[in-house]
């Protein structure tokens, strides 16, 4: 890797986007890093992302304890607060305005995909003012969604929460039967809905069926599939993407909702008009009388915990690798985690552009999901065990049924 020349100033850190079960571990690691460097002089915290900035409000990072530190490390959701919002090109001016007027020369933004275009925006702003400083996004998202990641930090225990509820969720279906539909967060990718397969210990365990926004989702194959397993063992568990498209690529809820954020994504979660759309065209087609849903909403991204022991150490390792990167060696970029290809699961964290990562999003391989697109692959399953860690062990009752013994 190239070498930096020394740049002498203040750091600015900030949160953006959906909290996450682990970002305050990419904080925190980025802080306590940002100690070893003298050449960082403050270190300073915007709240609610880049509309802190704007509004000039900002804590001290720099006079926390260490210990105190840790505690926020292992607690959910953002500790500075979030945004969601895409800077103008005014805003970007107010922005470096405010950056010079604090001597700041380190920016790190932790975010999704959407955050890592805003940096990206401020950072080419930032080449354009020629203002010297180091621009950096720092990946997070629970949809997993980000390109040149193999995963991201936010994912894995999210994904825990799934499966877990899933596990609990088969169980009570297992007990009174009938259908249960559970909508699963997941825009324009699927990795999260499926983490759900995970749940199942026993061959007859829901979920029976998956549904992704990567194939064409359709109502008469749906009431079709969930007839055969109810047919099959007499009930039927079901995941959900919230972002399931029909063959012409719109959404299933888009009749149902207008609502967008600044960077013009419709807002798919926070409803649960899905669920109901889902399971009354069941009912429909079908004429099953105990059909259910839920929608798990935003309790997948900070529920306590649940924290994925890997998903916490990797998410740490993003904020530490962002300073070292930013410190000794790029003056801009995003730092991404891409897996080893070795059997014995280990992975890298790298320096990829912002360009490269900003906006756009990736999808679930082809491999990982079953050819009859409602289903997930072994493929798939060995992707996702090692960012989950462990699950609860679920057992059954033997069948000692005093009738056959007679």
């Amino acid at each position: 890797m190239p070498k930096m020349k020394v740049l002498n100033g203040n750091m600015l850190i900030a949160q953006s986007g959906g909290p996450t079960a682990v970002i305050n571990q990419t904080l925190v690691g980025a802080v306590l890093q940002a100690r070893n460097h003298g050449c960082i002089e403050k270190v300073l915290g915007a709240k609610h992302g880049i509309q802190g900035i704007l509004n000039e409000d900002f804590v001290n990072l720099g006079r926390e304890t260490e210990a105190n530190l840790e505690k926020v490390a292992q607690t959910p959701s953002s500790a500075l607060g979030s945004v969601r919002k895409k800077p103008t090109a005014e805003d970007c001016e107010k922005i470096f305005e405010v950056l010079k007027k604090y001597n700041v020369r380190y920016f790190f933004y932790i975010g999704g995909n959407d955050s890592a275009e805003t940096t990206h925006i401020i950072n080419q702003a930032a080449r354009k003012a020629k203002y010297d400083f180091r621009c950096f996004h720092l990946c997070k998202t629970i949809d997993n969604d980000l390109r040149q990641n193999d995963h991201t930090p936010g994912f894995g225990s999210a994904a825990r929460f799934v499966a877990s509820a899933f596990m609990g969720d088969n169980q009570d279906n297992r007990a009174l039967g009938g259908v249960k539909i559970n909508v699963i967060m997941g825009r324009h990718a699927g990795f999260l809905t499926a983490a759900a397969a995970l749940a199942k210990v026993h061959p007859d365990d829901g979920p029976h069926l998956i549904y992704l926004p990567e194939r064409a989702f359709s109502m008469a194959k749906f009431a079709k599939d969930v007839k055969a397993v109810m047919k099959e063992y007499g009930r039927c568990v079901i995941a959900v993407s919230e972002g399931i498209c029909d063959s012409k690529g719109q959404p299933i809820i888009a009749a149902h909702t207008k609502e967008v954020d600044s960077h013009g994504n419709l807002q798919l979660s926070g409803t649960g008009a899905l669920g109901d759309i889902l399971a009354d065209e069941l009912k429909q087609r079908t004429g099953i009388s105990r059909v259910r849903a839920d929608t798990f909403g935003y309790l997948q991204r900070s529920f306590p915990g649940v924290v994925s022991p890997v998903d916490a150490k990797e998410a740490r390792s993003v904020g530490t690798s962002g300073v070292k990167f930013a410190v000794k060696h790029f003056s801009d970029g995003s730092v991404a985690i891409q897996r080893k290809p070795s059997k014995r699961y280990a992975v890298t964290f790298e320096r990829v552009t912002l360009k490269s990562v900003a906006k756009e999003t990736k999808h679930m391989p082809a491999k990982f999901i079953h050819k009859d697109g409602n289903q997930v692959t072994d493929a798939f399953i060995d992707y996702v065990k090692p960012l989950v860690g462990p699950l609860p062990v679920i057992g059954r009752l033997k069948d000692y049924s005093v009738a056959k013994q007679k």
